[in-house]
């Protein structure tokens, strides 16, 4: 069967990939130039799979009139709160009770898990140097109430097959020696030795080479999507800008873009776009080598292909990316505050990022059939897209597959 997967980043890629292992004849469509051009493109590189905590809790309510008053460096808010804010936001407070939150963790957690064997497993199927290492993550708290919280999670994941350990400050710095050089004052750490750092958009180019050569998976690239052809409720074709593309089926995995397409068609993914940033630059005198993130500050290091990659912040602007320059800068201080030797910040040829991450209020991907037979979603990764990539295009390919048996 002839099968379209719609946007070609990671989590795209990986789709398609499960698709083509399936039999099926696979078109990846992406307005773009070439894969992983927008989300995907220069994120944290981390493989987060032990560190699934739910955004929505108890304790980030508390936060919200900092946030709304530009008091949080970590996060920004829109001053001007749009409906579609208005309606995710009750949607994510919803949320924040202690049941659910833990419930949404644990999902998560358990999708991640999968996801690190299915990459093992890719790994060992597709000949690609994407800068894999078992790097480890340290996550360092600055509060008393952060480290409570901590040990409750850690618990929770050790009841659901995830080990973490809780450290003192100085067992983590037996872990990781860079941490003595760091400014910021921190009462302990979470440490998991099982999450890993990668490139996603390595990956994402060496998976296109190979689908292409190897699979026989079509590319088209700068060929926007205007519309979805629909009969009695069943997809069609694609109509491109070049022309339409009959289809058995159609995976949209187009991130915060899909909203505004889908709806039309009765189909509401509920995701927000949530702004992050990175910048990438040559390794300081001091530079860690395990994956080290402030959770306060929102701020992650992480050493990949022989530089560092500084990411991180969560805002809420809509699709505003005019603060972006100022934001970067704002990171690049906070980085060099904590972590003065880590990496070389006042290099020129460093490379900034901003991007787009698909959240959702529950923190849950959206994964499967819609409305429309023969349409379905794999969206709605928030941070977690490089992370829960492998799982979701496993789960979505599958449920095609049945659908189209």
């Amino acid at each position: 069967m002839h099968v379209a997967v719609l946007g070609a980043g990671v989590v795209g890629i990986t789709t398609a990939y499960y698709l083509a292992q399936r039999g099926h004849t696979v078109t990846v469509i992406d307005q773009a130039g070439e894969v992983a051009s927008g989300t995907s493109h220069a994120n944290g590189g981390q493989l987060s799979y032990s560190f699934t905590d739910a955004l929505a809790r108890p304790e980030f309510v508390a936060r919200i009139p900092a946030l709304l008053l530009g008091a949080d460096p970590a996060i920004q808010v829109r001053k001007t709160i749009g409906a579609g804010l208005c309606r995710w936001g009750f949607d994510f407070l919803r949320q924040c009770t202690s049941r659910r939150a833990n419930a949404n963790t644990v999902a998560v957690l358990k999708l991640a898990m999968r996801s690190a064997r299915l990459m093992d497993s890719l790994r060992s199927d597709v000949p690609l140097r994407f800068s894999f290492a078992p790097a480890g993550k340290l996550l360092l708290l600055s509060k008393s109430a952060q480290l409570d919280t901590a040990r409750q999670l850690s618990e929770l994941k050790k009841e659901n097959g995830c080990e973490t350990q809780v450290l003192s400050m100085a067992q983590a710095g037996d872990i990781e020696p860079a941490l003595a050089a760091m400014r910021s004052q921190y009462v302990g750490a979470v440490y998991a030795k099982d999450d890993h750092v990668a490139d996603a958009n390595e990956f994402s180019k060496g998976m296109h080479r190979w689908l292409e050569n190897d699979r026989g998976v079509s590319f088209r690239f700068g060929d926007p999507i205007r519309n979805l052809a629909i009969k009695n409720q069943r997809l069609q074709a694609i109509e491109l800008s070049s022309g339409s593309i009959e289809v058995d089926a159609a995976v949209a995995c187009l991130g915060v873009w899909g909203a505004a397409f889908l709806r039309p068609l009765g189909v509401d993914p509920h995701v927000y776009p949530v702004r992050g940033y990175s910048v990438t630059l040559p390794l300081g005198t001091n530079a860690p080598s395990v994956s080290v993130t402030d959770l306060g500050r929102r701020l992650l290091f992480s050493r990949l292909n022989g530089q560092m990659r500084l990411a991180g912040f969560a805002d809420f602007l809509g699709f505003d990316s005019r603060r972006d320059p100022a934001r970067i800068r704002q990171m690049i201080e906070i980085a060099q505050d904590i972590a003065p030797d880590a990496a070389d910040y006042d290099a020129a040829n460093r490379r900034e990022w901003g991007g787009f991450r698909p959240m959702t209020p529950d923190g849950r991907p959206r994964v499967g059939s819609t409305a429309v037979e023969g349409l379905f979603l794999n969206t709605g990764h928030g941070t977690l897209g490089w992370t829960l990539a492998c799982a979701t295009g496993h789960d979505v390919a599958g449920q095609v597959d049945r659908f189209l048996s």
